[in-house]
C-alpha cells in the first residue's frame, strides 16, 4: 500500500499501478529513488544527516533553508520532497524505523516552534478548524503544516493530533461546532469501512465541510455525503482549504 501511494503521489495512476506485479512495483520505486530533484543537494544532506542520526547537521541544514526561504517554503519545497524519498527509502529497505522517527521528531519539533510564532489573531473573517487524525494515526507532520497554515491566515485551529477516537471528535465538534474539518486517512480506521466512518462524521455536522486525504481514499469511494471532500496531495488540501475560506 505504501508503494502504490507514493507512486500514486508521483503521477501514477491507479488503473496503470493495479495491473503491474510486486516486481515492476518495486523497479518503479527503485528508478524514483535515482530521478534528479529540485533543491537536491539539500534535500540529499538532510537525507545523509537522518541516516546518521546527526541532530547537528539536520538542524543546521533545516535552519539555513529557513532563513534563506522562509517556513512556509522550506516545508513546501524541501522537507515534503525529503520526506517522500524517506518514503522511498523505506519501501527499498535502505533506511530503518528508527532512522524514520529520528528526523520526524526533528521536523515535529520545527513545525511546533512556526506554529507556536502565530499567536491567535481573531477576526471578522475567521474560521474554526478541527485537525485531527484517527484512532492509532500517528503521522501527523502533513497535520501539522496546516495547521501552521491556518493560524497563519488568522484561522482558529482546534488541533486534537494523532489517534483520535472518532466519538471523541464528535464530542469535540459538537462544543466546538467548526466550520470544517480535516484528517488523514494511511490505515483503516478501527472497526469502519473507510465511507462509514466519514459519512458517520459528516451526517452528524452536515453545516460542516470534511476534508479528507491520504492512501486510504486514493480509489473512489462510492455514497460519501456530499459535504465530504477528498483531496489527493498536500498542494491540493492548501489550495481548497484556502478556497472554502475564501467563499464562506
Amino acid at each position: 500500500m505504501m508503494s502504490l501511494a507514493l507512486l500514486n503521489r508521483n503521477g501514477y495512476k491507479i488503473s496503470k499501478l493495479a495491473i503491474l506485479s510486486q516486481a515492476e512495483i518495486s523497479d518503479l520505486v527503485e528508478q524514483m529513488v535515482n530521478e534528479p530533484i529540485e533543491f537536491h543537494n539539500q534535500i540529499e544532506s538532510l537525507t545523509i544527516a537522518a541516516i546518521e542520526y546527526n541532530e547537528e547537521k539536520f538542524d543546521r541544514i533545516l535552519n539555513t533553508c529557513i532563513l534563506q526561504m522562509g517556513f512556509e517554503n522550506t516545508v513546501k519545497k524541501i522537507v515534503f520532497p525529503f520526506l517522500e524519498k524517506i518514503g522511498l527509502l523505506w519501501v527499498s529497505g535502505t533506511v530503518i524505523a528508527s532512522q524514520e522517527h529520528f528526523m520526524t521528531n526533528l521536523l515535529r519539533q520545527k513545525f511546533i516552534v512556526a506554529i507556536d510564532g502565530h499567536p491567535l489573531q481573531i477576526n471578522s473573517g475567521s474560521k474554526t478548524f478541527l485537525l485531527f487524525l484517527p484512532n492509532s494515526e500517528w503521522h501527523e507532520l502533513s497535520l501539522l503544516f496546516l495547521n501552521y497554515l491556518l493560524r497563519s491566515s488568522n484561522h482558529k485551529v482546534v488541533y486534537l493530533g494523532p489517534s483520535v477516537p472518532i466519538d471523541d471528535v464528535i464530542n469535540a465538534g459538537e462544543s466546538i461546532k467548526p466550520d470544517g474539518f480535516y484528517t488523514i486517512l494511511t490505515g483503516q480506521p478501527n472497526g469502519y469501512l473507510i465511507g462509514d466512518y466519514l459519512n458517520k462524521l459528516a451526517n452528524h455536522f452536515p453545516a460542516s465541510k470534511v476534508f479528507v486525504s491520504g492512501p486510504q481514499v486514493m480509489h473512489p469511494i462510492k455514497g460519501l455525503a456530499p459535504n465530504v471532500f477528498i483531496l489527493n496531495d498536500l498542494n491540493t488540501v492548501i489550495t481548497q482549504v484556502e478556497v472554502f475560506f475564501e467563499e464562506k
